[in-house]
């Protein structure tokens, strides 16, 4: 008998975590390889906010804390939720998590019966499906062309509900597609959802504040009769430059948070102190660095969408948030490498440029999505145009 649950089987390793690996191998053997696989601002975390933390330890603020997370950053997630959306939660409508991901974890696991469906829209973010799967559920996934943006249409969600479904999922601006759904585009959603009260809404907003030009709106405020069938899910990793703190949250209708707390109880109990008091000065303080970093993260897109497009074989929309390029690597599908192998799929790609340019992107498979591949721009203007040169030169050396 095997040690090993059956229902991992159903869980693919996640193809970000895997370049990312391969990448720190190749750079132990003396490597240069330029890493655009990880979706990591490069930026330090605000200084203000490290002194929060600081404080938080030399303050003896290293206990337990309630599940659900300390009232002070409750209290000041729901003042940026109103501030920044117009949307009003009681404090027993929020709910902390080691990140955004445990968060979703969580919801899903915790009102997820079996058999019961999620509507996924596709590209999406890897680790969806098989969130899903693990908790017992089904994952629908809807492919949204590059044609429409890589966005949900209406007639596509109409089609994609049954009885059975419980959720859908959004996320935008979109990992890994940088789309970001407008105010109408919403409308039109929830238009379709009024006929569906049975299906609720999980709304990723990771990365609401990372926009070039476009305004981001949050479902719950676009329709205000969707707040009770809405779980909006946010954090500080990628606005404030706080990963590896690992402060998400989530904030909806309380019987579902209060089930999501039973969860995290028996799980996690609660993210660190230190990194709870940090994100209050984060969502709380100053938050001017957030322009700072858009402002740099626009001249980084342009600067790949510039070098991309150059690159034969290679053609790339302009995405208008998050801090990804979703280039379609269509063009390289059938070519052969300088050693004669045929590059067949969006992985063979990735795995060229890594092995031979020192290059580590993720393939758009990972993303359900093909053949694409994945670039983030968090990286320095030097080394995005260093990799970028390298992509336009293993593009060349294909015949």
């Amino acid at each position: 008998m095997s040690l090993v649950a059956k229902r991992l089987r159903l869980v693919r390793p996640s193809e970000t975590k895997a370049m990312t690996a391969r990448a720190a191998e190749l750079r132990d053997q003396g490597v240069d390889v330029i890493t655009l696989s990880q979706g990591e601002p490069d930026f330090d975390t605000p200084s203000a906010v490290c002194e929060a933390g600081i404080r938080a330890i030399r303050d003896g603020r290293t206990k337990y804390t309630p599940v659900a997370g300390i009232k002070p950053l409750r209290e000041a997630i729901r003042r940026s939720l109103h501030r920044d959306h117009g949307l009003n939660y009681g404090i027993d409508q929020i709910t902390v998590g080691c990140g955004a991901k445990q968060v979703v974890f969580n919801a899903l696991f915790a009102s997820l019966d079996a058999g019961d469906e999620v509507v996924i829209p596709t590209p999406c973010w890897v680790s969806y499906p098989d969130m899903v799967a693990l908790a017992g559920g089904k994952p629908v996934l809807v492919a949204c062309d590059e044609f429409h943006g890589f966005k949900l249409r209406p007639e596509a969600l109409e089609a994609a509900i049954t009885p059975r479904t419980k959720w859908l999922m959004l996320n935008s601006p979109c990992n890994p597609t940088g789309a970001v759904y407008s105010r109408g585009e919403l409308l039109a959603l929830t238009a379709v959802l009024r006929s569906h009260a049975h299906v609720h809404v999980l709304s990723d907003d990771i990365y609401e504040k990372l926009t070039y030009d476009v305004d981001c709106a949050t479902l719950a405020t676009v329709a205000p009769d969707f707040l009770e069938r809405t779980l909006t899910v946010n954090g500080v990793s990628k606005a404030d430059a706080m990963t590896g703190w690992r402060v998400g949250y989530g904030a909806g209708p309380s019987s579902l948070i209060k089930a999501m707390n039973l969860i995290q109880g028996q799980t996690s109990s609660h993210t660190s102190s230190i990194s709870q008091y940090a994100a209050v000065e984060a969502l709380s303080g100053s938050r001017n660095h957030i322009e700072e970093f858009t402002s740099a993260f626009l001249v980084r897109r342009d600067l790949v969408l510039a070098k991309l497009n150059q690159a034969e074989g290679l053609s790339c929309r302009v995405p208008d948030g998050a801090f990804y390029v979703f280039p379609s690597c269509a063009g390289v599908i059938g070519k052969r490498t300088p050693d004669g192998k045929v590059i067949e799929t969006d992985t063979d790609f990735a795995m060229y440029l890594l092995e031979a340019f020192a290059v580590a992107v993720v393939p758009g498979s990972g993303f359900m999505a093909s053949p694409y591949i994945r670039i983030s721009y968090a990286s320095s203007l030097e080394d995005l145009t260093r990799a970028c040169d390298r992509i336009i030169a293993g593009c060349a050396a294909l015949s």
